[in-house]
């Protein structure tokens, strides 16, 4: 049975950001599905446990690939323990990278400082696109059409959302990951992807670059999904009975 693409979009963002990848795994006779976090935080916190069922509740009892963007790395050792074996691999995109265990805070401790100023008196950061100035915004987005999607849908997550420490469970990255990155800050995070030993591959661009090149994100998540992989290889050998007589 084909995996079905779980398309975790940060809780920062929306799910806009992956609909066009999605689309064209759909065009491809794939299934994928994007759940929405954008209301991750309007429960009490732990919010990383709000993750987890709100992810888990739209999933169906098949296959399954997780495929997180940014933030929403850092929630993908707590969904394979949920999800257990259903889970057949974890291709990263341009994504946090959790350490083999433990716990990992939800920002950097440098980063802080920045997000501190500006959160407003009730403890609320401004929308992210909110957080940067005009020029780089426009360099994410690739039209004004999904600029307005993204924009709107987009929550005002609360500075307690970047304060929380995430659990790591042991023995998460047991199914194959690998790692697609886009934009120059997160070459760091790939270098050490390869250091564990995961395939990393690079398409050049910015931060949401999956709304500029979805077809070759789609072409990198079939290829690097470890049942695709494997089915491909079959095809592709003496012993799968393609070419006997």
């Amino acid at each position: 049975m084909e995996p079905v693409f779980v398309l975790l979009h940060s809780p920062s963002v929306s799910p806009t950001t992956w609909h066009p990848v999605a689309e064209a795994l759909r065009s491809r006779g794939r299934r994928a599905v994007v759940p929405s976090l954008t209301r991750l935080t309007e429960g009490d916190p732990p919010y990383w446990s709000r993750v987890v069922e709100i992810v888990t509740a739209v999933l169906p009892q098949e296959p399954l690939v997780l495929v997180p963007h940014s933030n929403a790395g850092l929630f993908i050792p707590l969904l394979v323990e949920a999800l257990g074996e259903r889970v057949t691999g974890c291709l990263f995109a341009d994504a946090a990278l959790p350490p083999s265990h433990g716990a990992v805070q939800a920002a950097e401790p440098e980063f802080l400082p920045f997000l501190r100023g500006l959160a407003d008196d009730a403890g609320l950061l401004p929308r992210w696109t909110d957080w940067w100035d005009e020029d780089a915004v426009a360099a994410l987005l690739p039209d004004e059409t999904v600029r307005r999607s993204v924009v709107g849908e987009q929550p005002r997550l609360p500075l307690a959302y970047y304060l929380q420490e995430v659990p790591v469970p042991s023995g998460w990255d047991r199914a194959p990951c690998s790692y697609l990155w886009f934009s120059t800050p997160y070459g760091k995070t790939a270098a050490e992807a390869a250091r564990r030993g995961w395939p990393t591959h690079r398409i050049p661009g910015e931060h949401l670059h999956q709304l500029f090149a979805p077809e070759a994100v789609a072409d990198w998540l079939l290829t690097s999904s470890p049942a695709d992989a494997a089915s491909a290889s079959q095809k592709g050998s003496p012993t799968s009975g393609a070419d006997e007589k």
